[in-house]
C-alpha cells in the first residue's frame, strides 16, 4: 500500500511533546497520553506512541480513537509489555481515517515502514515470487517476477520459495515450450538457442512457430495455471494419440515429453488440493512462548509451496491477536486468495475481512472448515506447524549454547546478542569493497547487512589495512552520530575482522581514536597449515592467540559466520565489478547527462575517443555548447 492520500487520511501530529530523560518514567508517559488524550476525537484511526528522541514504540488502530487511547491511562489494568511501553512514551503521533477498515490497512502498513519494539513483527519481508506470463508482445514471454508488478500480464502466486518457483517454470518451459529471454535477446537472434535443442521452447524469435500455434501454447498454459490441468492433459494426450496414428512419431515423443513435464508437476504436490480453488491456509502453534504460523499457497487446486513464520514480539499478547496482526501485515504486500483458511475464529475476523476485500478488490472469505477437504488441508498445516516450530526451539536452543561458548572463548561477560562480521573484497585495488554481516540469537540479520564502497586512496594503492580503516571509520563514527548514548541494539557485543594481526591493529586504532573501548575485536586468521579447515587462528586484542580443536561445534559455527561474510561481500564485489565493466568513461564528467552523453558517443563512437579528442572538435560535436565541451576537455586533460 502507497503513502496515504491527504483526502483520505489527515495526519494530526499532537501539539504536546514531552521532553524528558530517555529513562523510562510510568507518570511522565501517562502525563503525556493525558494531555494527546484532550484533543482525540471519537472517530476511527492509527495512533503511534513515540519515545524521547521520537522514536516510534507502538502502532494501533481505534474505531474511536479517544476511547482506545484512554485506556492506556489505566495502567494498572494493562499488561507488563504496554506498562513498559507508556513507561517509555513521550509523544503521540494520530492519523484519523474514514472506517475501522481503513486503519487496519494504514496500522499495517505503519507497522512494516517503522517495526516498532511493542506491536507484533512479520519477521520475512523478503517479497514473494510469482510467474509472470507477459501480454506486451505478440509472443509472449514466462518469467519468475519479485517486486512491484507493473509489468502487463498474467500473475500466477505467491510461490512460498524461489527454488518452488524455479521448478514450476522448469516444468512449464518443458511443458508449453514459452519464451523465457528477454525482449532484447528475441529480436537479435538469427538462429534458435540451446532452449530450442533441448524442447524448452519453440524457437518463435526465428520462426519455427507461427503467432497463432504460440498464442494456443499460451492459452494452455494460462488454463494450466488457471487450474485447468486435466483439460489441458486430456489435449496433450489426444495430440500425442492422433500423431502417433498418423505415423508422426517425432511428433508424438515431443507430446510425450510435453506430457511427462505436467505429470512431473502433478507428481510434486505434496498436498492433494484438487477440488480447493485458490486459497491461502494458516494455521498457529505456541510453545514456551515462541508462536510459529505455517502457511500453504493453493492456486487452482496446486500446491505451490508452504512457509514457516515466526513472528516477532510476541510475549504476553494472545494468539488471535498475533494471528491477525500477522494477517495483516503479510497481506500488505501479497494480494491474498478469495478463500483463506484459518484455524480458528478471530474477534476482528469480519473487519479483516472487510479490509482485505478493499485492499484486493473483491470480496475475501475467511473460514474455519470443520469438514472435508478443507480441514483434511487445515490439519496437515497444524502439524506442520508445530514441526516448525519445535525444529526452531531445538535451533534456538543450539544456537543459545553456542553464544555461550563463544562468551566463554572469548571471555565476554554474557553471550553475545549481535555478532558483526567484517571483510573486504578487491582486485588489485579496483572495485574495492568492505561488507559487515550481523548474526545473533536468532541467526543472521539479512536486514542489517551493509555494502561499504572504498572511497579513499587505500584502493589505489591497494592498502588491505586502509580499507579496513576506512571501513570501520564509516560505520562507527555514524554510530557514535545516531546513537552517542549507545543504548539501542545496533552496537555491536563482539566483532570478527576476517584477516590477521594487521587487519585486527588497524580497526583497533579507529575505535581507540572514537574513544570506543569496550567493543571485542577479534581477527579470525589461517593458521600455520594455511588453506586447511580448522587450523584458524584468532587473534586477540591483547596479542594472544588462541586456536578450538578441528572438531569443536565452536568451531564451526565461527567459521560459518566467516563464510557468510565471504559470500555476501565476493557477490557484492562481483556485481560492482560486473555494473562497472559496462559504465561509460563518460559517467565519470561532472555536468554530463544521459543526452549530452549520448550526443557524444554518437559522434565520435566511444568514450576512448572522447578522452582523445581536442577541444575544437569537442565544439564541433551537435548538442554540445561551447561550456560543456571546454567542461569535458578539463576533465580528461587537467590531470
Amino acid at each position: 500500500m502507497s503513502e496515504p492520500p491527504v483526502d483520505r487520511f489527515n495526519e494530526e501530529k499532537s501539539t504536546f511533546t514531552l521532553r524528558g530523560a530517555d529513562a523510562p518514567d510510568l507518570k511522565a508517559g501517562v502525563a503525556a497520553i493525558r494531555n494527546v488524550l484532550a484533543t482525540l476525537p471519537l472517530r476511527p484511526g492509527v495512533y503511534r506512541m513515540q519515545d524521547a528522541r521520537g522514536d516510534v514504540l507502538y502502532i494501533g488502530k481505534a474505531r474511536a480513537l479517544k476511547n482506545r487511547v484512554a485506556n492506556y491511562t489505566q495502567v494498572d489494568r494493562l499488561p507488563k509489555r504496554l506498562q513498559r511501553m507508556v513507561a517509555q512514551t513521550r509523544s503521540m503521533t494520530i492519523v484519523t481515517t474514514n472506517n475501522e477498515a481503513e486503519a487496519l490497512l494504514l496500522e499495517a502498513q505503519l507497522i512494516k515502514r517503522y517495526r516498532p519494539a511493542f506491536n507484533v513483527l512479520l519477521r520475512d519481508d523478503k517479497s514473494f515470487p510469482f510467474i509472470l506470463l507477459r501480454n506486451d508482445h505478440d509472443f509472449p514471454r514466462i518469467q519468475k517476477h519479485r517486486g512491484a508488478r507493473r509489468a502487463v500480464g498474467n500473475y500466477y502466486g505467491p510461490f512460498a520459495s524461489a527454488c518452488s518457483v524455479n521448478n514450476t517454470l522448469n516444468a512449464l518451459q518443458k511443458l508449453f515450450l514459452l519464451r523465457s529471454c528477454t525482449d532484447s535477446f528475441f529480436k537479435g537472434r538469427d538462429r534458435p538457442c540451446l532452449l530450442y535443442q533441448i524442447k524448452r521452447c519453440s524457437a518463435p524469435c526465428v520462426g519455427r512457430i507461427d503467432e497463432a500455434a504460440y498464442a494456443e501454447l499460451v492459452a494452455d498454459a494460462k488454463n494450466f495455471l488457471g487450474g485447468k490441468s486435466t483439460q489441458v492433459q486430456a489435449k496433450l494426450g489426444k495430440q500425442m494419440q492422433d500423431a502417433a496414428e498418423a505415423m508422426d512419431f517425432e511428433l508424438a515423443a515431443i507430446l510425450r515429453d510435453r506430457l511427462k513435464a505436467l505429470t512431473f508437476i502433478q507428481g510434486t504436490q505434496a498436498i492433494n488440493a484438487e477440488g480447493v480453488g485458490d486459497a491461502d491456509i494458516f494455521a498457529l502453534a505456541c510453545r514456551e512462548g515462541v508462536m510459529g504460523i505455517q502457511a500453504f499457497f493453493i492456486r487452482g487446486g496446486q500446491n505451490w509451496g508452504h512457509r514457516s513464520f515466526f513472528p516477532a514480539h510476541t510475549t504476553d499478547v494472545p494468539e488471535e491477536e498475533v494471528l491477525t496482526s500477522f494477517l495483516s501485515q503479510f497481506y500488505e504486500e501479497v494480494p491474498p486468495a478469495k478463500t483463506i483458511l484459518l484455524d480458528r475464529d478471530l474477534p476482528e475476523g469480519e473487519l479483516l475481512t472487510e479490509a482485505l476485500g478493499e485492499r484486493a478488490g473483491y470480496k475475501v472469505q475467511l473460514t474455519v472448515p470443520q469438514r472435508g477437504d478443507r480441514r483434511r488441508l487445515l490439519d496437515q498445516a497444524k502439524r506442520n506447524a508445530v514441526e516448525a516450530l519445535e525444529r526452531r526451539l531445538a535451533e534456538s536452543t543450539t544456537q543459545a549454547k553456542l553464544l555461550r561458548e563463544v562468551a566463554d572463548f572469548f571471555d565476554l561477560s554474557e553471550p553475545p546478542q549481535r555478532i558483526e562480521i567484517y571483510d573486504n573484497s578487491h582486485i588489485q585495488g579496483t572495485n574495492a569493497l568492505g561488507a559487515m554481516v550481523v548474526a545473533g540469537p536468532e541467526g543472521f540479520q539479512k536486514g542489517q547487512y551493509r555494502k561499504f564502497n572504498i572511497k579513499g586512496n587505500e584502493a589505489a594503492t591497494n592498502d588491505d589495512f586502509g580499507m579496513m580503516r576506512e571501513v570501520f571509520r564509516r560505520r562507527f563514527a555514524r554510530q557514535l552520530e545516531e546513537n552517542p548514548d549507545r543504548d539501542d541494539a545496533t552496537w555491536p557485543d563482539l566483532v570478527l575482522i576476517d584477516g590477521g594481526r594487521g587487519q585486527l591493529n588497524a580497526a583497533k586504532a579507529v575505535l581507540e581514536d572514537l574513544g570506543i573501548e569496550d567493543v571485542c575485536l577479534v581477527g579470525v586468521a589461517k593458521g600455520p597449515h594455511h588453506g586447511r579447515e580448522g587450523r584458524e587462528v584468532f587473534h586477540m586484542m591483547d596479542g594472544s592467540e588462541r586456536m578450538l580443536p578441528v572438531n569443536a561445534p565452536l568451531l564451526f559455527y565461527l567459521q560459518r559466520l566467516r563464510d557468510e561474510v565471504h559470500r555476501f561481500v565476493i557477490g557484492a564485489h562481483r556485481d560492482k565489478r560486473a555494473k562497472a565493466m559496462g559504465a561509460s568513461p563518460l559517467n565519470e564528467v561532472p555536468g554530463i547527462g544521459p543526452a549530452r552523453k549520448k550526443a557524444l558517443l554518437m559522434h565520435f563512437g566511444t568514450g576512448r575517443a572522447v578522452r582523445n579528442a581536442s577541444l575544437e572538435d569537442l565544439r564541433k560535436a551537435p548538442g554540445v555548447s561551447q561550456a560543456v565541451a571546454q567542461q569535458v576537455y578539463d576533465f580528461y586533460h587537467s590531470r
